[in-house]
């Protein structure tokens, strides 16, 4: 069995909706959690991709200081990597094209499915963005329903995070 590297750890305090974990691999973002979330964030990492985890703000920094940047209405796009290897690939197919969407505007599960080619995959887009490992930075808050309102968001406290994500992005909301 290949024994890979640890993840890298950072903890970024204080924005305006708590305190995030942040780890990266050798090959860029992994994973984004809120620290009230998930307390015991390297258990869950090593868990679910088989990997220790360190605790290295150092290795973090560039998406630490990036994500407290966007959090504070400083940017629009972010500009480190992103380890896609790491998920399933309908999951990365639905994620990639989340990630695409500009700051500030919208899409909903159903125009996703169609830009998949899959029309009737509207529901598998969602749980594909419920289970986003890197919330934020792949902006699954940007994913809205087809009548144009808000429809689960699972960080930080729920629809009000994903509520607040879109107004300080300029968003229109219905």
């Amino acid at each position: 069995m290949a024994t890979h590297s640890p993840f890298h750890l950072g903890l970024l305090r204080h924005t305006p909706l708590g305190d995030l974990w942040v780890a990266v691999s050798e090959n860029g973002l992994v994973a984004i959690e809120w620290v009230d979330e998930d307390p015991a964030i390297e258990a869950y990492l090593t868990k679910r991709f088989k990997r220790p985890s360190l605790l290295d703000a150092d290795k973090a920094s560039v998406p630490l200081h990036q994500l407290d940047e966007y959090l504070r209405g400083r940017r629009k796009a972010f500009t480190f990597p992103i380890d896609w290897g790491l998920l399933r690939p309908f999951q990365r197919e639905v994620l990639q094209i989340v990630y695409a969407i500009p700051y500030g505007e919208t899409r909903s599960y159903g125009e996703i499915a169609h830009q998949m080619g899959r029309l009737r995959a509207a529901r598998a887009v969602g749980r594909a963005n419920a289970t986003n490992p890197m919330p934020l930075v792949i902006p699954c808050h940007r994913v809205i329903g087809m009548d144009g309102k808000l429809h689960g968001y699972g960080g930080g406290e729920g629809l009000k995070t994903k509520e607040w994500l879109l107004k300080m992005e300029g968003a229109f909301i219905a």
